[in-house]
């Protein structure tokens, strides 16, 4: 595998570990010249689940997409790398478990595993992935939705 720092082909794998319910193996690896570290996903060219949008339309499901996503509701928030690719590790696994059989999950199911993740790692990141999720379009809709998260946080304490 060529570092993406150096451009080596001579690297280790340090750690690795499956995900997706057996369907992927992640691979920590470290370049032997530089001494880079990166990670590498394999996976089998089975055919992809499909993700059923809102419209009806259906399209392949994307790890990277739900990382974009979640990395811009992170942004210039006090959460690690590695907290965000264990969030995505374990959202793409349980979107893996809820489409077996069918090989089809709803985009909704997708989008609200990312909510109910983000609500317990950093409450910002919630409501700005939230805002874009679902289409928040006046003050209102912000305020309800605080509203509820701090309901949340209220119900919790003695």
């Amino acid at each position: 595998m060529r570092c993406p720092h150096c451009g080596s082909i001579d690297d280790k794998v340090v750690e690795s570990r499956t995900l997706a319910n057996g369907e992927a193996i992640r691979r920590r690896r470290e370049c032997e010249r530089c001494g880079y570290r990166f990670t590498s996903y394999e996976r089998t060219e089975d055919s992809q689940f499909m993700v059923i949008k809102k419209d009806g339309r259906r399209e392949p499901f994307d790890r990277g997409k739900i990382e974009r996503g979640i990395t811009r509701a992170l942004q210039k928030r006090p959460v690690s790398t590695m907290q965000i690719e264990s969030l995505v590790n374990d959202i793409e696994d349980k979107t893996a478990i809820f489409s077996k059989g069918s090989r089809e999950i709803d985009g909704k199911v997708i989008g609200d595993l990312i909510l109910e993740q983000l609500s317990v790692l950093d409450k910002v990141a919630y409501i700005r992935f939230a805002s874009v999720y679902r289409h928040f379009e006046n003050l209102d809709e912000f305020i309800q939705e605080i509203n509820i998260l701090g309901g949340e946080q209220a119900s919790g304490t003695p």
